[in-house]
């Protein structure tokens, strides 16, 4: 049965999408430090100290439920 687990791993899918997703962890925790220690400082004080942690753009029309009655 270990044998036949090997031979499944060495086929390649499986370490291919192990080293996918741990390199798709890395780049999302670089892209949240970035954003958030480097960019948003910048743009903070170029605001005047404004927080951005509470503002947000609605792009489009409320969310509902499935009954219908609005869910923010």
């Amino acid at each position: 049965m270990l044998g036949e687990f090997k031979a499944f791993i060495a086929r390649g899918n499986v370490l291919d999408l192990a080293v996918g997703v741990i390199i798709g962890a890395a780049f999302g925790k670089i892209v949240a430090s970035l954003t958030d220690d480097v960019i948003m400082p910048v743009i903070s004080a170029a605001t005047g100290g404004v927080d951005f942690s509470q503002k947000f753009v609605l792009l489009g029309a409320i969310p509902a439920d499935y009954k219908g009655e609005m869910t923010y």
